[in-house]
This record gives C-alpha cells, sequence and structure tokens, in this order.
C-alpha cells in the first residue's frame, strides 16, 4: 500500500488520539492535500515547524497501528468477508431453488453491510 494511502487510512483510525494540530494538519497534507507551504501560512508557523508536526504524527500513528493493529484487521476482515460473498454468488449460481437463492440474497446484503 502506498505510504500516502496508509497514513490517511491510519489517520482515519486512530487521529482522534493525536494532538489537535497533528491531527488537522496530517488531514490537510494527506486528504486536501495542501503543500506545507500553504499549512505554514494557514496556521502562521515555518514550513518547518509543519513538516515536524506531520513527522511526529506519522509516527506516532504508526506506533498505533503497530500496538493495536485496528487497520490491519479491518483490512482483513474486508477481504474474508469479500470471498465469502463471492462463494455466495458462486452458489447462488448454481442453485435452483428460490428460497435457498433468497437466502443467500439476504445473507449477501448483511455481509455488504460489514464492508
Amino acid at each position: 500500500m502506498e505510504k500516502n494511502v496508509k497514513i490517511s487510512m491510519l489517520n482515519q483510525f486512530y487521529g482522534k488520539l493525536l494532538t489537535q494540530k497533528q491531527y488537522e494538519m496530517i488531514d490537510d497534507y494527506y486528504n486536501n492535500d495542501l503543500s506545507l507551504s500553504e499549512i505554514a501560512e494557514n496556521n502562521h508557523i515555518t514550513r518547518q515547524a509543519v513538516r515536524d508536526i506531520l513527522k511526529k504524527g506519522e509516527k506516532k500513528l504508526f506506533e498505533y497501528e503497530e500496538k493495536l493493529m485496528f487497520m490491519r484487521r479491518t483490512l482483513n476482515q474486508e477481504k474474508k468477508i469479500e470471498k465469502v460473498l463471492a462463494e455466495l454468488t458462486k452458489i447462488q449460481k448454481n442453485d435452483s431453488d428460490k428460497q435457498v437463492a433468497n437466502v443467500l440474497e439476504h445473507i449477501k446484503k448483511e455481509l455488504n453491510c460489514l464492508i
């Protein structure tokens, strides 16, 4: 996974554990595509200060993920659900019983809500 995407996702999972400034600057840099200079100007600080805040925030995000592994677990769970959905679709296509097809469709809808 690309580093920028990973940091953006980590910020969604753990961002509220960061300081308000770290959270906002990471959001501006990775999600709103603002440059260091733009963020610095908006916050009335130097470009270097923005960079330092970003680096500290990124480090914290990676530490949280290393300890808690929420993002890894969530991504693994989504992959497993997608595999189950694919299998259900195969069964649904090969089975002609309408009652079974209705049950499978209901299960697929429920699983889709988890993704």
